[in-house]
């Protein structure tokens, strides 16, 4: 059976999690990072050298990084439209899977940090403000794209660009700061909520 090493509170995992619902596939979850199962211990370490998490074991097969896993997974456990078989759509999914990890997580991290982790690290007002206002600017991208695309990220079906941009959107709306009214964003989330699975993972009150 595969086994997922990670928190369930961790919105990577969470993408992991949910795409797993999604596929009706089978797991054990082993909660790393919490409590005595730290990540920085050589055990975890061997698994992954940047001992962060989810990490999974398929067998004897290992491997990390959140969006690596669920195009692995969707691969191996075809459900159509999550990872298209064309490849021009696929690029497509991929762009945004991609867009998602480089390009929108770096624009919410110190304000995040700030606002709900309450960091001591990331205390600095001016850096929160411009870290907001960035992290408004790439949600406003994302509504452009839902916009034109009138349902999901990518097009008229769910893929697993909604997955890791869907956590994404449900952070953004439960971080306590000023934000644009954005209705292909807002109209996207409700979408996104007649899931069980976003419900279980997504929109579960874990920013």
């Amino acid at each position: 059976m595969l086994q997922i090493l990670g928190k369930s509170t961790s919105i990577n995992v969470r993408k992991v999690l949910w795409l797993c619902q999604e596929l009706e596939l089978p797991y054990e979850l082993h909660q790393w990072g919490t409590g005595d199962r730290s990540t920085q211990t050589p055990e975890f370490s061997a698994l992954n050298p940047n001992a962060m998490v989810p990490v999974i074991k398929d067998g004897s097969f290992v491997l990390w990084e959140s969006n690596a896993i669920c195009r692995y997974l969707a691969a191996c456990h075809s459900k159509a439209g999550l990872l298209p078989a064309n490849l021009q759509e696929r690029a497509v999914v991929e762009q945004w899977m991609d867009w998602q990890a480089t390009e929108l997580n770096n624009s919410w991290r110190y304000a995040f940090m700030s606002l709900v982790r309450r960091s001591a690290a990331h205390t600095d007002a001016d850096a929160v403000a411009a870290g907001v206002g960035n992290w408004n600017r790439h949600m406003a991208m994302l509504d452009e794209q839902l916009q034109s695309t009138g349902a999901f990220v990518t097009g008229p079906r769910f893929t697993l660009a909604d997955i890791v941009l869907g956590l994404a959107t449900n952070r953004w709306f439960m971080t306590a700061m000023e934000r644009p009214a954005l209705p292909a964003v807002a109209d996207y989330y409700e979408r996104l909520s007649q899931r069980p699975a976003f419900l279980a993972h997504g929109r579960n009150g874990v920013p």
